[in-house]
């Protein structure tokens, strides 16, 4: 489909103190698939929020219009850290509602796991790829107008890495914006961590579930500063084992969307504590449904700031607050890639409705990130909620999408085979690296570094230091044979990657990515062991078919290895 223009904003109407007045909206989920949407008006029961297309799927979709303002705020200087300050354990009687506005930023692992290099992508035209694209469409504005220090955000570590290495500035401008000046805990911060690799944390075993989200909190700290409070679960996706991991790690808080409520007549706009047994309990922040899906999918909706506030935001504030004195609170959550990236101009928008100048009337409620709102208050300050397990922000089939046949997909024959052959794999590259490993350490010495092998991933220590100091008295031969055994296990977690699964055929980029992951895995723990892992591999691949091509997941495997100029391993 030929990309569309979007309209032209009135350049009347984009003044420096009102630059929200125009801007152009596709609705969110056709955008996905790649086709302009119709500005329709959602149904009564808001659906969940899909996101449009991570990479190779941007059909109507242009660079920044040249109509929009040529010139950008300055960069804004670092903040200052501050010291954590405890809470009272009760809640201030403030009667005047709030709205907290949350954008999850992420990009899934673009990386070649052979050459560590993204490898260009024609669809990202100009640009050289995706992240490239999307960075100057999104991130880079919404840094340098200074959104991030009045919003929600969590930034995805894959999407992070990649920031810091190709534009340092838009990263540092991400830290920097997570405490305010007028911040004077940490815990009150705007950003939350989020789990390393976006994998769907209800369908993982234990293990994997607290490396990822150990390696998740791991990377915020030392990207960050400071130990988060709130984390960020891919798609949203919950269960009450879940949370039991995040507060054992020492998280606060998370957000998920109304339908994970066990209850359905709950009013969402408060914070509610979950009971997690022996004593412990997490908070829970639900956002508003309505709002999200306005902002994502009606484009007149979002036309200006001072109307959305006014017609929708307002009206979902109504009401006096909980007899507690807590205000009420509506949460937006949408993509942070909204803002820019999935519809034109909406940057502009968002600087608008959350930091709207002096000279903006009264709104009738005050802008809060979900931080100032949580902070460290004790759970068990907020009244008791249910959840319902394995659901997720984006599919009302739970978390069915990413491992069999859920109804939104058109024929999702294929997704339960590739998550049975990868699970396979998982199993025999764990058995066989703990084998390996106990040549020269203990086991549990040996998952012990799995989740510490993150620093070396983010680069606060090298390699050969990291396995000096697992093995202070090993070889050089047991140090090397450790850290071949960590990578394995690095590309063996990538591998489970939401992304892979999400859309409706096998033969996309992402799939063909998480298959590259498998590859770069079972390849080194062949090579370590003599085994033959990934024979068994493109037996198992070859169990499901791409609905449209009708080739089979093993010759799936062999287009993403002779893309990345890799050997095709022999069938049969």
């Amino acid at each position: 489909m030929p990309e569309t223009c979007p309209a032209t904003p009135d350049i009347r109407n984009i003044a420096p103190r009102r630059p929200h007045s125009r801007l152009v909206a596709a609705g969110h989920a056709t955008a996905r698939a790649g086709r302009p949407a119709p500005a329709a008006t959602p149904p009564a029961a808001p659906p969940p929020l899909p996101r449009p297309a991570r990479a190779g799927n941007a059909a109507g979709r242009t660079t920044r219009h040249a109509a929009a303002p040529a010139a950008t705020p300055p960069a804004t200087p670092p903040l200052p850290r501050h010291s954590r300050r405890r809470h009272s354990g009760t809640i201030s009687p403030v009667s005047r509602p709030k709205l907290a506005v949350h954008g999850h930023f992420y990009q899934p692992e673009r990386r070649d796991p052979f050459s560590g290099e993204i490898p260009p992508q024609p669809g990202a035209a100009p640009y050289r790829d995706w992240n490239a694209r999307i960075n100057a469409e999104c991130y880079k504005p919404n840094s340098e107008r200074g959104n991030l220090r009045h919003v929600s955000y969590d930034l995805g570590p894959t999407l992070a890495s990649w920031l810091a290495t190709h534009d340092a500035a838009t990263h540092e401008r991400f830290v920097a914006s997570d405490l305010s000046p007028e911040i004077s805990e940490s815990d009150r911060g705007n950003a939350m961590a989020q789990s390393y690799h976006h994998a769907i944390l209800p369908l993982a075993s234990f293990a994997d579930r607290r490396t990822e989200i150990r390696w998740g909190l791991r990377d915020f700290e030392l990207r960050f500063g400071r130990r988060p409070t709130g984390i960020w679960l891919p798609e949203t996706a919950v269960d009450l084992p879940t949370l039991r991991i995040l507060t054992e790690e020492r998280v606060g808080y998370t957000i998920l969307a109304p339908w994970q409520a066990a209850d359905s007549r709950l009013d969402t706009h408060r914070p509610y504590r979950v009971e997690l047994g022996n004593g412990k309990a997490i908070v829970v922040v639900f956002y508003d449904a309505v709002l999200s899906a306005a902002a994502s999918f009606e484009s007149d909706a979002t036309m200006n700031a001072d109307a959305f506030a006014r017609e929708r935001v307002l009206p979902r504030l109504a009401g006096s607050g909980f007899p507690d004195g807590t205000p009420r609170l509506a949460v937006i959550a949408t993509d942070g890639e909204l803002y820019g990236h999935h519809q034109k101009f909406r940057d502009l928008f968002l600087a608008h409705l959350v930091n709207p100048g002096p000279s903006t009337p009264d709104r009738g409620f005050d802008i809060t990130t979900v931080g100032k709102v949580v902070g460290d208050t004790p759970a068990s300050v907020f009244p008791a909620v249910q959840i319902a397990e394995r659901t997720s922000w984006s599919c009302h089939h739970g978390v069915l999408r990413w491992y069999a046949e859920c109804p939104d997909a058109s024929d999702g024959r294929w997704k339960g085979p590739l998550r049975v052959a990868l699970e396979r794999l998982a199993s025999a590259i764990d058995t066989v690296a703990a084998g390996l490993a106990g040549d020269f350490m203990d086991p549990a010495a040996f998952w012990q570094a799995r989740d510490e092998y993150v620093d070396v991933i983010f680069g606060a220590e090298t390699a050969e230091g990291f396995a000096r100091r697992r093995l202070p008295i090993g070889t050089d031969d047991q140090r090397a044979n450790l850290l071949t055994l960590l990578e394995a296990e690095r590309w063996r977690l990538a591998m489970f990657a939401s992304d892979g699964w999400f859309w409706d055929d096998p033969i996309r980029p992402e799939t063909k990515h998480i298959l590259l992951c498998a590859a770069r895995a079972v390849r080194a723990i062949d090579a370590a062991a003599g085994t033959q892992l990934e024979g068994r591999l493109v037996d198992d691949l070859s169990l499901f078919t791409s609905p449209s091509r009708r080739i089979d997941g093993a010759g799936i495997y062999a287009e993403a290895l002779t893309a990345a100029d890799q050997p095709v391993p022999r069938q049969g």
